[in-house]
């Protein structure tokens, strides 16, 4: 069968291009629509880029979100905002004599915010966008709008630790939360018991190689949006803290400049999975979603109070992003090997404080029994 060739784009009817551009990801969208004029004016039309959001992150199919990004901008623009990982390589390398000068150096008012920039931040203004992927299957999407607890400038939420736990502000909607579960059917590997998990990690090396997340904040005021995820996991811990459970760690690292001392924090997200025992005896292959939360931790790993967090994720929004994932993870192993080099200068410190207190303590008693004798 002969096929004719085609002299121009231009020979080719704008529905033929529209249904060729609309079978196409967003990337590979974004490439054709440099390619030549036709496909470059009907790439800018906004259905095509709410069904690529659609398949990249299924939570925004529901109206109320849909509302929502098209009063921030619209899809193409959603899209080009998300789909890049915030990378931030500006960690600066602290030492532990310097790190305890900032907050000497800091009023009390610009160590705990200005209250004037946290009045212009209102926790409602803020909407999260959760899918979670195994492989190429979709198990998870949640739409939390607001952030729960903030009950004004006086309460409880802007002065201590800021976290968002996902599943339990889902419970407290009138609609009961359903489950989520991965199993067999989801391409969990077999593991026929906890002790042969213990010996050959199949599981979940699995779980951590397959297990994908997109968090997604929108500030409705700002009228801005980034992915706050790494995507794919920058760390984790099987059987923490028994030997059912399996946490995983995702992330990102967000500039804290001109509101806290350590100039940068990092956004925590948690994922755990607990395993279910299965009815059958002597099959554990069947993982249920316990906890899913966010909360930002400084340099020392304390965690961040309410009040500054939102000014931490305002500013987020206007960070520098890349579409290439792997300097996303970069940043966040760079900010994890300044950390740790923080805390074992403080423990060398404390060390060598010990041992001063030791000696101190030996040559004071020395000298109290020389002065009896």
């Amino acid at each position: 069968m002969s096929v004719s060739s085609v002299d121009s784009m231009a020979s080719l009817s704008s529905d033929l291009c529209y249904d060729i551009l609309r079978r196409l990801d967003g990337a590979t969208l974004a490439i054709a629509a440099c390619t030549c004029a036709a496909f470059c004016s009907i790439s800018k039309e906004e259905r095509l880029w709410e069904d690529v959001c659609s398949c990249m992150w299924p939570s925004t199919n529901s109206d109320d979100v849909k509302n929502l990004i098209s009063s921030v901008g619209g899809f193409k623009k959603f899209y080009a905002d998300c789909f890049p990982l915030i990378v931030n390589k500006e960690v600066p390398e602290f030492h532990w004599n310097d790190y305890y000068e900032y907050p000497q150096e800091w009023t009390e008012a610009e160590y705990y915010g200005d209250e004037d920039d946290v009045e212009n931040i209102s926790p409602s203004d803020f909407v999260s966008i959760v899918d979670i992927r195994y492989k190429d299957t979709t198990i998870c999407s949640k739409v939390l709008w607001g952030i729960p607890y903030a009950n004004g400038s006086s309460g409880w939420f802007y002065n201590c630790p800021f976290r968002i736990d996902l599943l339990a502000s889902s419970a407290r909607d009138d609609e009961p939360a359903d489950d989520v579960v991965l199993s067999l059917s989801d391409g969990l590997p077999p593991s026929w018991s906890i002790e042969r998990e213990r010996k050959d990690g199949k599981l979940w090396h699995e779980l951590r190689d397959g297990i994908r997340l997109s968090w997604i904040l929108v500030n409705k005021k700002t009228k801005k949006a980034a992915n706050l995820s790494s995507w794919s996991p920058i760390g984790g811990q099987r059987h923490w803290p028994t030997d059912k459970d399996f946490l995983i760690r995702f992330g990102s690292i967000l500039p804290a400049k001109e509101i806290l001392p350590c100039q940068v924090v990092e956004c925590i997200l948690v994922m755990k999975f607990k395993v279910v025992p299965a009815e059958d005896e002597g099959t554990h292959t069947t993982l249920k979603l316990s906890e899913l939360s966010m909360q930002l931790g400084d340099m020392e790993g304390s965690h961040v109070n309410g009040r500054n967090s939102l000014l931490v994720l305002k500013e987020a929004l206007n960070c520098r992003r890349s579409k290439n994932y792997s300097e996303a993870l970069e940043s966040c192993h760079l900010y994890s090997k300044v950390q740790s080099e923080l805390k074992e200068e403080k423990m060398r410190y404390e060390n060598r404080l010990d041992t001063l207190w030791i000696l101190g303590s030996i040559a004071a008693c020395a000298t109290f029994c020389l002065y009896c004798l």
